[in-house]
């Protein structure tokens, strides 16, 4: 490995202070009270061998010792197991599976339409934005029945949601009051100790 692993024995995650997907993993490490150099970082200021440890050139990579992970969603399981209290994923393996896959829906349905916003034009960025808010009202009832997302523990589903949810003003969605369950949850995560030590300087100043 480069210089980049070998002179770092604390985990460090490279990350940009605005990537809601990096806050995601942030959480977690929070959750955890992993101790962990964070690095807030742009494509102008990354080191230099960071290229050479992330074969897809993206910011975000999480190094321990040996180990550096490039995709969030395996940043999530390894940090999970490696430090399983408190564990942030189900026991037996259809739920285990369940949680994955809405994860993987999370992500497809809802971050994939982040890159729009901006990227395209007028019309293009709306419809995401539609997309975006029709998606979260469809799951909205089921916080009404659930303590957490689609389960009464807390989970690596949660982690994920919640990022996306501080920054629906920033994006320029507002939820109608259809969605009070959704918005009670959220307010009710935003309060935890865990979320706001994971939270960047960009990311304080976004909220409402």
């Amino acid at each position: 490995m480069t210089a980049v692993v070998n002179r770092r024995s604390l985990m460090t995650l490279y990350a940009e202070g605005h990537d809601p997907v990096g806050h995601v993993v942030r959480l977690v490490l929070a959750e955890k009270d992993i101790n962990v150099d964070i690095k807030f970082i742009t494509h102008e200021t990354k080191p230099e061998d960071l290229n050479d440890l992330n074969p897809y050139h993206n910011l975000l990579t999480l190094i321990d010792r040996e180990l550096v992970i490039y995709d969030p969603q395996i940043m999530l399981e390894y940090l999970d197991e490696r430090y399983p209290h408190p564990p942030l994923m189900p026991v037996d393996p259809v739920s285990r599976a369940n949680n994955r896959q809405i994860r993987y829906r999370i992500m497809r349905d809802l971050y994939h339409q982040i890159g729009n916003f901006e990227a395209l034009g007028t019309a293009a960025a709306a419809a995401s934005r539609n997309a975006m808010r029709d998606n979260l009202l469809a799951i909205a009832p089921a916080f009404a029945r659930y303590a957490y997302f689609l389960s009464d523990e807390f989970t690596l589903t949660d982690c994920c949601l919640a990022p996306l949810l501080w920054r629906l003003g920033h994006y320029g969605i507002k939820l109608p009051v259809q969605a009070k369950p959704l918005l009670k949850y959220a307010e009710t995560f935003f309060g935890r100790a865990a979320f706001k030590s994971s939270l960047s300087p960009f990311e304080r100043g976004i909220h409402h």
